[in-house]
C-alpha cells in the first residue's frame, strides 16, 4: 500500500509520540531522570528527517521570512515566551553544575528551531486545506501529547498542568504563524520558554513541584 506525502506527514506525530514514550520507559529503567537526553536527541533526529524529507529548501526559507500582518501578533508570541521568567528567577541556582547547565543551554539553542519547523511549519503547511482552527487544534494537541512524555520520569513534568500550558502555547503560536506566515518570532519565543523554564533542571526534578 502506497501512502501519500500528506498521509505520512500527518501520521508522523503519532509515530514520534509512540517512539518517545518507548524511549522514556526503556531509558528510564536504566538512567532514570536522565532519560530526557536520549528522548530529545532521538526526537531531534526524527524532526530533521521529516522536515528535510517532506519540505523544500524554499519552504524552509519562507518560514523565516519577515512576518506579515500586525505587530501585535509578534508581541503575543513573545508574551508567551516570557511567561516562565518568574520560574527562572526563583530557581536559576539549580543550573549551578555543568551537567545541568550544558544540556539546558544546548536545548534552548537547538530545540526551538526543530520544534517550530516541525510542529508549526511542516504540520500546519500540510493542513492548509483544513480550516485554520481545526489545523491549529490538531497540531496543538499532538504538540502537547508529545511533551507529556517527559512526565514519565519527572514529577515536575507530570500531570495535566504541563499538557494544558503546552497546548495553549501551541494554539497561540499556531495562530501567530497563520496570521504572520512566519516562524521567525515564534522561534525566538520558543527559545525564551526553553531558556526560562529551566528545562534540564525540571526534567531532573531539581526544585519542588509545589513551587511552580
Amino acid at each position: 500500500m502506497n501512502f501519500t506525502k500528506k498521509q505520512i506527514v500527518l501520521a508522523s506525530p503519532f509515530l514520534i509520540i509512540a517512539i518517545n514514550f518507548g524511549i522514556a520507559f526503556l531509558f528510564g529503567s536504566i538512567i532514570q531522570k536522565w532519560a530526557f537526553v536520549p528522548i530529545i536527541l532521538i526526537e531531534w533526529c526524527l524532526f530533521l528527517f521529516f522536515i528535510y524529507k517532506y519540505t523544500k529548501k524554499e519552504t524552509r526559507k519562507k518560514w523565516l521570512q519577515e512576518p506579515k500582518g500586525s505587530f501585535g501578533w509578534i508581541v503575543l508570541a513573545l508574551f508567551m515566551g516570557i511567561l516562565p521568567l518568574p520560574l527562572f528567577l526563583m530557581h536559576y541556582e539549580t543550573l549551578g553544575i555543568w551537567k545541568v547547565w550544558i544540556p539546558w543551554i544546548l536545548l534552548a539553542l537547538i530545540n526551538p528551531w526543530l520544534e517550530e519547523f516541525y510542529w508549526r511549519g511542516l504540520l500546519l503547511d500540510y493542513t492548509r486545506n483544513w480550516s485554520n482552527w481545526v489545523a491549529i487544534f490538531f497540531t496543538s494537541i499532538v504538540f502537547a501529547l508529545n511533551h507529556a512524555v517527559f512526565g514519565v520520569n519527572s514529577e515536575l513534568n507530570s500531570g495535566i498542568t504541563v499538557m494544558i500550558s503546552t497546548f495553549i502555547m501551541g494554539i497561540i503560536w499556531g495562530l501567530v504563524y497563520k496570521k504572520t506566515d512566519s516562524l521567525r518570532w515564534i522561534i525566538l519565543a520558543h527559545f525564551l520558554v526553553d531558556l526560562f523554564n529551566l528545562s534540564a533542571a525540571s526534567f531532573l526534578d531539581l526544585y519542588e513541584k509545589g513551587n511552580w
